[in-house]
């Protein structure tokens, strides 16, 4: 699974925050890397009247074979908001694969012999 990152023109990507990206990506993510070609994180400053800075983190996530799909999280700092969308991103995923894959470590009814 590749991840890629990127800031708009009012962010830094230090080295830093790039590791901590990827280390909370793969972290949480890593039940799906198997369905996952490639994950893009792009973080963006987004100033509002009144609310002052807030930072914005928003995910895309490449499953093999399906469309693409993105989920964003607005936090008062970057690492806020990558725990955030992550958190979002893992929800959507488990609702998408988790039903295919048996997680619980059992067969469904559909799957046993007949026996009773």
């Amino acid at each position: 699974m590749l991840i890629q990152i990127s800031t708009d023109r009012t962010l830094h990507g230090s080295a830093e925050l790039i590791r901590h990206v990827e280390s909370e990506l793969a972290t949480r993510l890593s039940r799906f890397s198997d369905h996952l070609t490639r994950l893009d994180a792009h973080f963006s400053d987004e100033t509002h009247a009144g609310d002052g800075q807030d930072r914005r983190c928003l995910l895309e996530a490449r499953p093999a074979g399906r469309r693409p799909v993105a989920v964003s999280h607005h936090a008062g700092s970057l690492t806020e908001a990558c725990r955030g969308a992550a958190q979002k991103l893992e929800h959507l995923l488990e609702s998408v694969y988790g039903r295919a894959d048996h997680h619980k470590g059992g067969d469904s009814i559909r799957h046993q012999d007949g026996r009773t």
